[in-house]
């Protein structure tokens, strides 16, 4: 990547999207820090390209976004961010399977298709951001077979964490994660507080935040495959999404109560607990150096990610 104004955009995008992944980033080795931000703003690109499009228009724009792929990885990218993600993918070797499963992802959203099973719900955050950790994977260069799968179970598991306290918002929004088979009745509106319908809404999302957990305890698995730096910026990443879960619990796992969101005096304790837990690693890492290689191996859902 050789275009500092793009890499700089990115990073603009990343401070301002996100807080809680600008945070993790300034943790990474400095030499996958950009890289990160330029993965980062193109998922957020394609993210916003959808929810921000009036609903008649999101077709379209899910056309634009595959008419964009086409560019980045045909060298024809026109914008400064696409040039950018273009550089990342061939530097990077990321496979095109990756982003393209992002964008079925996005599809699904715009076909709003509802969840019938929990199989089904996996299958989406395996595509919103499963990939996004098997492409951090080559901005990282981890290329352990099983260290793939773990980074796409931190996906998982924030995209969980996401479905969870977005109840309310993608409501609005007509859209229903939550599975049918959980909820036994379709949601349509907020029910009411102590509602029969409430209390189910409630069970589903601790159901779900208990299956995040599980990922996320699988994700921890694969942290011995990163170097250092890059181990402490996911840490980071995991315990602050994480801790938006343990949020919705101390609410009795109510998503209707406002927005679940971890203090910034919270998040200073995350970064302290998860540099400790580095620095306890430290001699093991010390003594099993790792060469930094890209991944030769394309995973595919299920068989390659699932059972957690």
């Amino acid at each position: 990547m050789n275009d500092p104004a793009a890499v700089a955009l990115a990073r603009d995008i990343l401070a301002a999207k996100s807080k809680s992944f600008a945070l993790a980033a300034r943790l990474l080795p400095r030499a996958h820090r950009d890289a990160m931000a330029v993965l980062y703003a193109w998922c957020r690109h394609a993210d916003d390209a959808i929810d921000l499009s009036p609903k008649g228009e999101r077709p379209a724009a899910l056309a634009r976004l595959r008419a964009e792929l086409d560019a980045v990885y045909g060298g024809t990218a026109d914008t400064p961010l696409l040039r950018a993600f273009s550089a990342l993918v061939r530097e990077r070797h990321i496979p095109r399977t990756y982003p393209e499963e992002l964008l079925a992802g996005m599809e699904m959203d715009v076909r709003g298709v509802r969840y019938a099973t929990l199989a089904d719900l996996e299958l989406y955050c395996y595509r919103v951001a499963g990939v996004v950790g098997l492409m951090a994977c080559h901005v990282l260069g981890v290329s352990a077979e099983g260290a793939l799968r773990h980074a796409a179970h931190l996906g998982i598991a924030m995209q969980l964490t996401n479905v969870c306290r977005d109840v309310e918002e993608d409501l609005a929004d007509g859209r229903v994660y939550l599975p049918g088979e959980l909820l036994g009745a379709p949601l349509a509106t907020v029910p009411a507080e102590g509602s029969p319908a409430r209390v189910v809404v409630q069970r589903t999302v601790s159901q779900l935040l208990t299956l995040a957990d599980r990922y996320y305890r699988s994700a921890d698995r694969g942290l011995r495959a990163l170097g250092f730096g890059a181990a402490l910026g996911v840490r980071v990443a995991r315990h602050v999404y994480a801790a938006i879960g343990a949020v919705l619990r101390r609410r009795a796992c109510d998503p209707f109560r406002g927005r679940a969101v971890v203090s910034s005096a919270r998040k200073a304790l995350l970064v302290c607990s998860a540099l400790l837990l580095a620095l306890a690693e430290l001699p093991a890492r010390l003594l099993h150096r790792r060469a930094v290689t890209t991944p030769d191996r394309v995973l595919g859902f299920p068989h390659d990610v699932l059972p957690v």
